[in-house]
């Protein structure tokens, strides 16, 4: 009989208090945790479960107004709450460090990559300079970064998401802590790039005999890395035990909901009807000229190649592939958001590329996007009733007409009564439906989606793509969905096209691209697909 290890970070009865005025008194209630050497703790819960709450008062970094009320957190025998700022940035790095969601927000965007991992070092009066450049390489080396001194020499913005997380997880690595902390790690990554970022925390985590708590809304991810799951609604743990008994068999209701709301990549479509066209592309090719200035080159990059598709009238299309396959620039040439560099897209046999000025306006109009981040897109000042209702007053629809059909729009995606709220006032999820509607209000044909739920919970995200499907049966739309989450394609699109370096690899009905794909390619992005045996298995 093996004894347990001793845990590397204990966690009793913890209660974060919200400030006054929040949804709820505590954001995290009573909850108990333990991380072991050598194991992954996975987190599980939708946005506002408490889950990031608690991995940041592990980590000292509670937001402002937002207070640890009650409980206990030890790293080791060290007391967490008992440390100042001076003892807790003593900890950070030496002993626990964390990897965030979005690594460009956590990459100063002036400084370059080895320059960052070294101050790390530098932080702890730790080598010397030499030496925590030499150090920074190695460490880039280890995370399996493709040409390590190209990217210690590169800006954060000169590398790709995937690239840039492996830089985080580098910076978190580079004191070789007891724990790690995995704040969504993955969540907008394509498939591919996922599932490389999840065997290297794994790889890491193993090798350095880590703790991990690794925090996500995804349980295809908690099938691929967990060894213990803890489950959380609204603050408090519901369920928890190992991996494959939470996976095997979930008792509490909550659990089921999350698992059963993952898209199944079984679950295709039947094959569609052929429809007569709507949108006609053909030969579409899009090239940037990137840099050059006075001494130096334009680099130039073939972003679509020679793509030629039909969009049936009520027809689902989806593009998917790896971020850099070239889908998003597709997107925006569709809707004139940019130029094509050759080829044609027509809408009803009309030619949308040649038109310029008042003809272009027009026809614009019956093509509208859903943006992958709605809060970008959304101006912060205005109310978001304003907000839609802005696009049919510029094509000369009375304000007050304008305005009543906004708010019957928000009534319309699941919002009634909210027209004078400010887009922060709102979820993620709600804001991508304030998208929807916004899209929806010049009454368009065609409606292309970019990305539109690739940063929302898996319930969520099941809400709007329900929403979306039927709006387009009511309303008679056609939609292109781009997406480099396979489980979606395979739940909402009729078609599916597959693109590989700007280039369409494979076309076809879902059902076919998904069981019996005939591309490598194709393969490929299926096969990593995380946690797609105990999906399979599930089903």
């Amino acid at each position: 009989m093996t004894d347990t290890p001793s845990p590397s970070v204990t966690i009793d009865h913890l209660r974060i208090a919200l400030p006054e005025g929040a949804d709820r008194p505590y954001a995290v209630d009573r909850v108990d945790f333990r991380l072991y050497p050598g194991k992954v703790l996975c987190v599980v819960g939708e946005s506002g479960s408490g889950k990031s709450m608690s991995a940041n008062a592990l980590m000292g970094l509670l937001p402002e107004g937002v207070r640890v009320a009650d409980g206990r957190i030890r790293l080791g025998d060290t007391d967490i709450l008992a440390q100042d700022e001076e003892g807790m940035r003593g900890l950070r790095g030496r002993r626990m460090a964390m990897i965030f969601q979005e690594p460009m927000s956590a990459l100063n965007p002036l400084m370059k990559i080895a320059d960052q991992i070294a101050e790390v070092f530098e932080a702890h009066n730790l080598l010397r300079p030499a030496e925590r450049r030499a150090r920074a390489l190695e460490l880039l080396t280890e995370v399996g970064l493709p040409d390590p001194a190209r990217a210690a020499a590169s800006y954060p913005h000169q590398l790709s998401g995937g690239q840039r997380q492996r830089v985080v997880i580098a910076m978190a690595l580079a004191l070789e802590p007891e724990v790690l902390v995995a704040d969504e790690p993955t969540t907008a990554l394509d498939v591919t790039t996922q599932a490389q970022i999840l065997e290297l925390i794994r790889r890491l985590q193993v090798d350095h005999n880590m703790a991990v708590m690794f925090i996500t809304h995804d349980f295809g991810v908690v099938a691929e890395i967990a060894d213990h799951v803890a489950v959380m609604q609204l603050g408090r743990v519901v369920e928890e035990g190992p991996a494959d008994t939470v996976l095997r068999n979930p008792q509490h209701a909550y659990t089921r909901k999350l698992i059963d709301a993952i898209p199944k990549l079984g679950a295709g479509r039947a094959e569609a009807p052929e429809r007569p066209p709507l949108l006609t592309v053909e030969g579409v090719s899009k090239t940037y000229h990137l840099g050059g200035g006075l001494f130096a080159k334009s680099r130039k990059v073939e972003a679509v190649r020679d793509i030629s598709v039909t969009l049936g009238r009520g027809e689902t299309l989806g593009i998917v592939g790896e971020s850099g396959s070239g889908k998003s620039s597709l997107g925006r040439c569709l809707v004139r958001l940019q130029d094509v560099s050759a080829g044609r897209i027509a809408i009803d046999g009309q030619d949308m590329t040649r038109l310029q000025g008042a003809e272009l306006r027009a026809l614009r109009r019956r093509v509208q996007m859903i943006f992958q981040d709605p809060f970008a897109s959304l101006n912060p000042r205005i109310r978001v009733g304003r907000a839609i209702a802005d696009g049919p007053i510029a094509y000369g629809t009375p304000v007050a007409t304008a305005m009543a059909e906004a708010e019957a729009l928000l009534e319309r995606v699941g919002l009634p009564g909210t027209a004078r709220r400010f887009p922060h006032e709102f979820s993620g999820g709600q804001r991508q439906r304030i998208g929807i509607a916004r899209a929806l209000a010049l009454k368009p044909e065609v409606i292309v989606a970019d990305e539109a739920v690739s940063a929302l919970d898996v319930s969520i995200q099941a809400q709007v793509l329900d929403l979306l499907d039927e709006l387009k049966r009511e309303l008679g739309l056609s939609l292109i969905f781009i997406t480099h989450d396979l489980r979606v394609a395979a739940q909402i699109c009729d078609r599916v096209m597959v693109m590989q370096k700007g280039a369409c690899v494979e076309l076809g009905p879902g059902a076919q691209i998904f069981d019996a794909p005939a591309h490598a390619y194709t393969r490929s992005l299926i096969d990593a697909i995380p946690g797609r045996d105990w999906d399979q298995s599930a089903a």
